[in-house]
């Protein structure tokens, strides 16, 4: 449980539109494998196998992590928030499984706040490095 609670509100435009997941607004605390710029871009994750395999691995991962809840798994896509230990604050984390290419796009973002201090794409590669 966090010492204090800083979860602000779930987003209602999160999904995935014409295989696109939601851009990242144009503050520092997002990352995403579909953005354009260097600031909020990073590499998407990649799977060999069948995609379902590919995605009851990734849950597995999210849910190993601490402080994690995955709130809509459909189809090829997953959807789970991350809270912080102390202060209890919420990042909104989603996967888009892309079967044509082997890759699963994602989009790691912070709810509050301006930086997150590098904690979403720290959050990506931890996740990539377990899923590998």
């Amino acid at each position: 449980m966090a010492l204090f609670s800083f979860s602000g509100k779930r987003p209602s435009n999160l999904g995935v539109n014409d295989g696109k997941l939601l851009a990242c607004p144009t503050s520092p605390n997002c990352v995403s494998s579909q953005s354009d710029d260097l600031e909020h871009k990073i590499a998407p994750l990649t799977y060999k196998g069948e995609p379902a395999k590919a995605l009851e691995d990734l849950k597995a991962v999210i849910l190993s992590m601490p402080r994690t809840k995955i709130i809509t798994a459909e189809g090829n896509y997953i959807y789970a928030e991350f809270t912080s230990a102390l202060m209890g604050y919420v990042d909104d984390v989603e996967f888009y499984l892309n079967a044509e290419r082997s890759i699963i796009e994602v989009r790691s973002a912070s709810r509050l706040g301006e930086s997150d201090l590098g904690v979403n794409r720290k959050r990506i590669e931890a996740i990539r490095e377990q899923f590998a």
